[in-house]
């Protein structure tokens, strides 16, 4: 790009076609080694999971500007030269020299510096909140999410669907479960009195006015902040998250939502696959990460065949008999959720990602259209994977007027108070159903990441204080 530095990543890629100097080069230093008449720097640039490797001339002239540089700083490097090194694990390095005119620090760092080149724990790094990402491990953690983010964007659009922007301020809880965080304008709280003249909410989730929109344009997604006021405060939770969410007409059996799911994330894990040695950080911490070679397996056994299906019954009945032989800490019982043991389980059991179907209605949201077959049941579905759990909810909506009229009043609801949602069912009203993907659930899962905390920039949780 006219005026700005090559990035690292690129530098990389024109490997095979190099240039004979790099008149500019910026970074940050991971290492230092100074010998007799060179020294060996790591930089670091953040495009990439590995680090360049610069050969600096020494002379006595030198010295001390070489004696200066510290692990962290950023630095300046001018008319380097291109050396290829076949032979070795990256493909070329960089010669120049400790002049003036050819390195200059440009931010200093102190001497208490806490990245330094040695093993740090995850628990450390989160510690560090300002610094964290420029390890190399939760700074590939970024570039997958990103990577992620992107391999969900192409996949919408090669099925015609119309990425919209849904409001994050909204008037009621689209899940029924109460765990909202209000939001209000200071003023506001003095007085007394709402900005909006009623009470407003930060989203659970967009998808009613997800369903409003896909009535217009027939296929809709979005990736948006939702906010849960949930208790939780496990590896799992997270306060603020980001929410993948489709809404699709013209879709009435909820196999055909699961195996639309099923192709958006075996899509993913495809560009996950193809991009592995550029995604995979080159450090991975001793504690609470999976090793590189078990996260490439993971992709690869993804690919190889269909996920499993089960109802929400037999999913009761695996979990009974397991039950007799080990007893979970929650009995599994038809008609209760399942609890996170219970989908572990389940998952580990068909040491895959299943697709668990047609749950009791009444452990599920108003706007789930119920089975025929067995009205106590709702046309729905989870998908559970190993180690994680649950990473996406979805089911065929209710499209049905006086039905969802009516399960609103059974569930005691206002069903006034929903007249802009309810009305659609009056106005041209289609089959439809959706799902929704917490982002960071699946990017840890993918990643082997096993504290969801890691895969968000700045995490909020329960317990936790917001200090910036």
């Amino acid at each position: 790009m006219p005026g700005l530095p090559p990035t690292f990543k690129s530098l990389f890629r024109s490997a095979s076609n190099p240039p004979a100097t790099v008149e500019l080069l910026c970074g940050w230093i991971k290492s230092v080694r100074l010998l007799k008449n060179l020294a060996f720097i790591d930089l670091q640039d953040g495009t990439t999971p590995h680090p360049l490797k610069l050969v600096v001339r020494r002379s006595e002239e030198s010295s001390d500007v070489l004696k200066q540089l510290r692990t962290g700083q950023s630095l300046k490097v001018k008319n380097a030269v291109w050396k290829a090194t076949p032979t070795r694990v990256q493909p070329f390095e960089l010669e120049t020299n400790a002049s003036p005119d050819c390195l200059q620090v440009m931010g200093q760092v102190p001497t208490s510096y806490p990245l330094q080149k040695k093993h740090h724990s995850l628990a450390f790094l989160r510690s560090n909140p300002t610094l964290k990402h420029r390890s190399n491990y939760l700074g590939s953690l970024l570039r997958f999410r990103s990577c992620v983010e992107s391999s969900l964007m192409q996949f919408f659009d090669s099925q015609d669907f119309t990425k919209v922007s849904p409001p994050i301020l909204t008037s009621g809880d689209c899940e029924g479960a109460g765990e909202l965080f209000r939001a209000e304008a200071n003023a506001h709280i003095a007085r007394k009195t709402s900005y909006f003249g009623r009470p407003t909410y930060l989203t659970v989730s967009t998808q009613l006015h997800l369903e409003v929109l896909t009535m217009a344009l027939n296929r809709v997604w979005t990736l948006t902040p939702c906010f849960r006021a949930e208790e939780s405060d496990t590896n799992r939770h997270l306060a603020e998250f980001w929410m993948l969410e489709a809404e699709l007409c013209y879709v009435e059996n909820v196999q055909e939502l699961t195996k639309f799911a099923e192709l958006m994330l075996r899509h993913v894990v495809k560009s996950c696959v193809d991009q592995k040695l550029n995604l995979l950080p080159s450090i991975f911490p001793q504690e609470s990460a999976d090793s590189p070679e078990s996260v490439v397996a993971r992709w690869e056994s993804l690919l190889k065949s269909e996920w499993p299906r089960i109802t929400y019954t037999t999913a009761i009945e695996l979990l009974k008999k397991q039950h007799t032989v080990s007893q979970f800490s929650f009995e599994p019982q038809w008609g209760k959720d399942l609890q996170s043991e219970h989908e572990k389980w389940l998952a580990a059991h068909y040491n895959s990602p299943v697709f668990i179907t047609d749950y009791p209605r009444d452990c599920k949201a108003f706007y789930m259209k119920q089975n025929r077959d067995a009205a106590d049941t709702v046309a729905c579905f989870d998908l559970i994977v190993p180690q994680m759990g649950e990473i996406i909810g979805g089911s065929i909506r209710e499209n049905n007027y006086d039905i969802l009229i009516q399960e609103m009043h059974r569930r005691g609801m206002k069903s006034e108070d929903l007249d802009w949602y309810t009305s659609l069912r009056l106005n041209g009203s289609a089959p439809h159903g959706g799902f929704g993907l917490g982002l960071e659930r699946f990017v840890s899962w993918l990643f082997g990441a096993q504290n969801i905390r890691d895969s968000i920039p700045f995490h909020r949780s329960a317990g936790g204080t917001i200090i910036m």
